[in-house]
């Protein structure tokens, strides 16, 4: 009796210990893990070994596959969506080649392809299977101020940390503060000594932990005493965002301040200038801004190409109608933008053409000229009409998002993450300015 008793005891504790065991739910708290000891055995190692490779200067992917033993994969006949089409890859792309232990060849491999995006490659029974996967990001505020002493690039260097941004981010955000403010500033003349900044960026966190530039959300820069408010909203009439002043002004004008990137002039406009190349003086109807060959020069405004081609002293130029009588010529290029011809429509901001020193020029530089009715005029003095401002139906809606923004930027406290370093890095940038 007392054996069968035992016997029913166990059957129910096994069974409880079954059910508890079964539904996660324990009656009692486990208790934590015990601490390793040193004694024990090491952890298998990983069944499988990966190789990571670099897509090298003038090689296919053919040949970077087949160098890690990978073959039965058709190029050509990859999904577009994947980002990978042979003739358009980049030199320094890195694949990882997984193989498991025993085998002859690997069996995944995966590759960047975009900063949202990565491709995965799987074999298969019959062959290969490849997808893309995206990458999550999540974007934060940053809020960084400080003094310009010399430039806006140093200026924001010296702001934002390593931990922050890595030094082309950091350039990423100098020439889009720069953007936002084509229209209202000349960074080669305006800046002086003691000008100030105040900046809300948002920085982008992708779940591997890598840190990039997004955008500027809004900003103040004082210049001269002046301050110059701007503040990112996206209209309801409008595919993409722009940037308006604080009471809703928009900063958007009808032409750049300058048509292209790496800005540094290196001849003004002139009634009297003395030519390098001819060695005589005469007339300089236009600015030139040095900068170095193959740099983008973009449309000053909405227009239309009135030609495209070698136009002597010019060298190779690009010539725009605008509205009003206005036209504007950029000289001396090295080449010419995607479809660029006579008759084309651009749009401002888009790239014409490139840097280079055809004709006659005695180095690398952009010419530009901006005419009103045939007259050449100084395209850094004339007054040039603005974008439209925020419309009355989201007037709410951007007084909310202006009040938001300019908390973020008045309120040191209220930022997300704070430069803790404020010692000034060394802005030397060889081969380029920066603004």
């Amino acid at each position: 009796m007392l054996r069968g008793l035992g016997l029913s005891i166990a059957a129910l504790v096994f069974g409880a210990a079954a059910f508890f065991g079964l539904s996660g739910s324990w009656p009692l708290h486990r208790l934590p893990a015990p601490p390793a000891d040193s004694t024990t055995a090491a952890p298998p190692p990983d069944n499988f070994t990966e190789t990571i490779d670099t897509l090298q200067r003038g090689e296919t992917l053919s040949d970077l596959f087949a160098r890690n033993k990978v073959d039965g994969i058709d190029f050509q006949r990859l999904n577009p969506t994947l980002a990978l089409n042979p003739r358009r890859l980049r030199p320094g792309l890195v694949f990882s080649f997984r193989q498991t232990t025993g085998d002859s060849a690997p069996s995944r491999i995966v590759v960047r392809t975009t900063p949202e995006q990565r491709v995965i490659f799987r074999r298969i029974s019959n062959g290969w299977n490849a997808e893309a996967e995206p990458i999550r990001w999540r974007g934060q505020d940053v809020r960084i101020e400080g003094a310009i002493n010399n430039s806006l690039y140093e200026a924001l260097d010296a702001g934002v940390s390593d931990d922050q941004l890595d030094s082309n981010n950091r350039q990423r955000l100098a020439w889009d503060l720069a953007d936002v403010y084509a229209w209202e500033i000349d960074f080669t003349r305006d800046i002086r000594p003691g000008d100030r900044f105040q900046v809300v960026f948002e920085r982008l966190i992708s779940e591997d932990g890598e840190a990039r530039f997004g955008r500027v959300l809004a900003s103040d820069l004082t210049i001269s005493g002046k301050s110059l408010t701007a503040i990112r909203f996206s209209p309801s009439t409008s595919r993409s965002a722009v940037y308006f002043d604080a009471d809703g002004g928009s900063l958007r004008r009808a032409f750049l301040r300058a048509p292209v990137e790496f800005r540094r002039i290196s001849s003004n406009f002139a009634y009297r200038r003395y030519h390098p190349v001819l060695g005589r003086t005469r007339r300089h109807e236009g600015t030139d801004y040095a900068a170095r060959p193959g740099t983008p020069v973009l449309a000053a405004g909405d227009g239309v190409v009135l030609r495209a081609g070698w136009a002597g002293g010019y060298g190779n130029l690009v010539e725009l109608r605008h509205l009003n009588g206005i036209t504007t010529r950029y000289g001396h290029l090295r080449g010419f933008g995607r479809k660029i011809q006579r008759g084309s429509r651009v749009e401002q901001g888009q790239i014409i053409g490139y840097v280079g020193s055809t004709g006659l020029a005695s180095g690398p530089h952009l010419h530009y000229e901006f005419r009103m009715n045939g007259v050449a005029k100084d395209s850094r003095r004339v007054k040039i009409g603005g974008g439209a401002p925020v419309a009355k139906a989201d007037r709410a809606a951007f007084e909310q998002e202006r009040d938001r923004l300019v908390l973020l930027l008045r309120d040191s406290s209220s930022a997300v993450a704070q430069s803790s370093s404020t010692a000034r890095r060394s802005a030397e940038t060889p081969n380029r300015w920066l603004p």
